[in-house]
């Protein structure tokens, strides 16, 4: 029986060096010293597009572009702090609860049975943007633990980025008046 063929060619980016191109400014942007997240964020580019979820005073939620699994976000504050220390009271009080909320969607929005929640403070810690902290929320569902990503360094992400966004956005709660 020969074997199958997974393709995810929209991936193909990401294996030929994106990660390397993910700390430099793109072609035609001027070198202002933003990092990655602060360009994202002030593009002018419409959410859908940068995968912006949710904008909050001082913080927003967005879908991670080459994510885990479906629905892995991140929430960070608008302006880009290496370290939990840096953050503000109220960028802190805000980052947390809408940390809360992104797990509220994601737990509605895909229905996963559970979510790791946890950051990379600093690159020796993981963190392949360590210049502007951001909080991972990654659903997981009972059963989904497969041999692609160990055995072929491949993952299945089974909802697209266009889906999730509009699964979770639609999701968000609202807020507390």
């Amino acid at each position: 029986m020969p074997l199958e063929q997974l393709w995810a060619t929209w991936r193909s980016n990401y294996v030929r060096g994106l990660d390397d191109s993910r700390t430099q400014v793109p072609e035609g942007e001027p070198d202002d010293g933003r990092s990655l997240f602060e360009r994202i964020l002030g593009s002018g580019a419409d959410d859908s597009e940068t995968l912006i979820v949710h904008r909050g005073a001082e913080c927003f939620a967005i879908l991670n572009r080459f994510p885990y699994t479906a629905g892995h976000m991140m929430v960070l504050p608008n302006r880009a702090v290496a370290d939990l220390e840096q953050l503000t009271a109220s960028e802190e009080r805000e980052l947390w609860a809408m940390v809360r909320d992104s797990v509220v969607a994601l737990k509605a929005a895909l229905r996963c049975h559970g979510v790791n929640v946890g950051l990379n403070l600093g690159s020796v810690a993981g963190g392949s943007q360590s210049d502007h902290i951001h909080v991972h929320a990654v659903p997981r569902w009972e059963g989904d633990a497969n041999f692609m990503s160990v055995a072929s360094e491949t993952r299945v992400i089974p909802v697209s980025l266009d889906e999730s966004w509009r699964l979770i956005r639609d999701a968000w709660p609202a807020p507390d008046c």
